[in-house]
């Protein structure tokens, strides 16, 4: 489990309990402020509690829903578009105006670890949104896992969720002649 310095203020009340647990390695220190009781945790792991109001997107979003088999390289993750920037190389983020952020943010479990990530319906709006800045293999790669799940996917929401964005007709257009 992962745990923040404040965290562990709380349940061991002094730090010098934190060092000694760490010292009999009950404790394991991870980064600055992050701290695991197992010495190798899940990069998700670590990533969700650092950053708990960020969702899962783009690549890591289309992996995780099994629509993709290429391991993306890098997290993506949402953020208000008013966000302090994360340092860190191994994280993309997407800025995303406030009023889009919530739309169809959900929680799965992936590799042992509930994250948040949005629904296959946003991700089809997002795949649409960022056609003509993907490589074509992998547009298609998707596109084509969209088609196999055609049945499981909730139109209303797909129709839902396109009205807030800017070029509803374009994307749901879109959508119309290359998954249904």
């Amino acid at each position: 489990m992962i745990y923040t310095y404040n965290e562990l203020l709380e349940s061991h009340k002094l730090d010098y309990q934190i060092k000694k647990a760490l010292q009999q390695n009950k404790l394991f220190k991870i980064e600055k402020g992050i701290y695991s009781n197992q010495p190798f945790p899940n990069p998700l792991e670590i990533i969700t509690k650092k950053y708990p109001s960020a969702i899962f997107t783009m690549d890591s979003a289309f992996y995780f829903h099994g629509l993709t088999d290429v391991i993306p390289s890098k997290n993506y993750l949402a953020v208000k578009r008013d966000s302090i920037r994360i340092r860190d190389s191994k994280i993309i983020q997407v800025f995303v105006l406030e009023r889009l952020l919530e739309i169809g943010k959900t929680q799965t479990v992936f590799d042992g670890v509930t994250i948040n990530v949005y629904d296959q319906e946003r991700m089809l709006i997002e795949l649409i949104r960022a056609k003509k800045r993907m490589a074509f293999d992998y547009y298609k790669e998707i596109i084509n896992s969209y088609r196999k799940i055609l049945t499981t996917l909730d139109v209303t929401k797909i129709e839902k969720y396109v009205g807030a964005f800017d070029r509803e007709d374009y994307i749901f257009r879109t959508i119309q002649d290359e998954v249904f």
